[in-house]
Parts: C-alpha cells; sequence; structure tokens
C-alpha cells in the first residue's frame, strides 16, 4: 500500500518495510477483527471499464480485484501451482483460486495475524496460506509454475534478494506476475535491479491513469473505513496510505511523482 519506503535511507530503508509487516499489518489487521475487508492495495479501472463479470460479493472489491486480474491473467494459470508473496488479507488468494482455476494457490506473508485471518475466512480446494519471508520463501526449489506481486515489494529490505528467491521457487518456464510503484527518482535504480536479476522481463507497462481511476473510485469506501477502524490522530495518515482521492499519494500518481507498472518475466 503506498510508497512509504523510498524516502528513508540507511537503516531506516533497509528495516522499514520489514517493521511495517510485522507490525503496522498486524495492528491493521487487529483493528479490523472479524470484519471481511480482504484487499489493501489501490485499484485499477480502464477507460472504457473492464467490465469484469464478478460475483455479488466481490462486487465491493471491483477495482482492487481488477488491479490483481490485470496482473494475474498475463498468463493461462489453469491447473498451475501458484504462489503469490504478500497475500495481505487473502482477497486476491481467493478471488484468483475462483476464478483463473490454478491446481494449488499459496497465499504468504509476513503478518501472522493476517495469515490467520486469511485461513479464518477462505476455505477454498487447492487454498493454502503460510507465513513466511519474502526474502527467505520456505519452499524447495522449483515448487511452483508463477509467483504473483502485487503492491508490495517496495517495502522489501533487500528486493534484489527477494527476486533471486522468486527465481528460486519456479520451474524453469515458469512466470514472475508482478505489479508496483516507485518514486519517478528511484525508477532508475527499480529498473537495474530487476534488468540485473535472474529472470528475463517479457513485458512492462505503467497503468498510472488505470490506478489514478482505480484511486478515485475507491476513495468514498476507503474514507468511510478509515474513519470507522481508525482512532481519530491517525485517520489522516490512514488517508495517506490508502491512497484517498486528493491526498498525497493520490496527488503524487496524478502528477507523474509516482510510477505504477505491470511486469511479466519469466525463468528460462
Amino acid at each position: 500500500m503506498g510508497n512509504l519506503a523510498v524516502k528513508l535511507d540507511g537503516w531506516s530503508q533497509l528495516h522499514f518495510g520489514k517493521l511495517i509487516s510485522r507490525y503496522g499489518y498486524r495492528l491493521l489487521t487487529r483493528r479490523i477483527g472479524e470484519e471481511e475487508i480482504y484487499f489493501l492495495n489501490f485499484g485499477y479501472e480502464e477507460d472504457p471499464p473492464m467490465g469484469l463479470v464478478l460475483d455479488p460479493a466481490d462486487e465491493r472489491d471491483r477495482y482492487s480485484i481488477q488491479l490483481y486480474h490485470r496482473t494475474a491473467a498475463q498468463v493461462d494459470l489453469t491447473g498451475k501451482d501458484v504462489l503469490e508473496v504478500s497475500c495481505g488479507h487473502g482477497g486476491a488468494a481467493s478471488y484468483i483460486t475462483r476464478t483463473m482455476h490454478p491446481r494449488s494457490y499459496t497465499g504468504l506473508d509476513y503478518n501472522p495475524a493476517g495469515i490467520e485471518f486469511c485461513k479464518s475466512k477462505h476455505h477454498l480446494p487447492g487454498l493454502t496460506f503460510v507465513h513466511g519471508d519474502a526474502e527467505n520463501l520456505p519452499f524447495p526449489d522449483g515448487s511452483f509454475d508463477a509467483v504473483i506481486n502485487v503492491e508490495a515489494a517496495h517495502l522489501y529490505p533487500d528486493y534484489p534478494r527477494f527476486l533471486r528467491e522468486v527465481a528460486r521457487v519456479l520451474r524453469p518456464g515458469g512466470h514472475f506476475l508482478y505489479a508496483d510503484l516507485r518514486e519517478r527518482s528511484y525508477l532508475a535504480t527499480w529498473e537495474a535491479e530487476m534488468a540485473s536479476g535472474p529472470l528475463r522481463e517479457l513485458s512492462d507497462f505503467s497503468i498510472d491513469d488505470g490506478v489514478l481511476r482505480g484511486l478515485e473510485k475507491n476513495s468514498e469506501r476507503h474514507i468511510e473505513l478509515i474513519n470507522r477502524i481508525t482512532p481519530k490522530p491517525l485517520r489522516r495518515f490512514g488517508q495517506e496510505i490508502a491512497g484517498v482521492e486528493g491526498g498525497g499519494k493520490y496527488q503524487q500518481v496524478k502528477d507523474g511523482l509516482l510510477s505504477y507498472r505491470i511486469f511479466l518475466f519469466v525463468k528460462d
């Protein structure tokens, strides 16, 4: 959610992401309690609208789902073994399992409270959830046909190590389906890290306009949610992270200071 770490330096930049994952998201999960809040990411909408056919229960999360759909649908996942790194509250894991028909889907997250939330909310054949570290994936080499990561890797302290771990757990010919954002000043470093990594890039698309539309569509719901579950002194910060319309993150995307992109990589 949002690009919070890139302005930090030294020790702070190396460890901020894990502190957010270990404590920030854990606190958020506890504040949410039993509420069915399954997505923590920005949204996405096209012009004309994507028009995905969704189950009625998924409709409230349309724009967050569309971001995941746009990322995951780059390859056919039917009958594949899929890993999602940083699965959050499991909304995407449930949606992709139900609609894209992988053989198995494993959701991993560094937030143990989030994993317990997922286990209590999402019960589907072939869907499992595991507590673990994106930089030390707890799986043997060559375990998966596809790895999905959406709006999370910018918080990882050692991004190149994460890419190496993705490559390690992928089978030959497997795909990395990836969506993330960076500040414009950090793009050259981001691109260099991907180019020097172990996976071959097949495609790269900017989706800034689609993310901006998604933020606009999600703003009313996110403001209502933040006001309901967040202590009053933290509500402005919550809106900033969520990218509500008119907030700082929203304005950064609108002004071109943040770049949001979708990638497809393959393991040769």
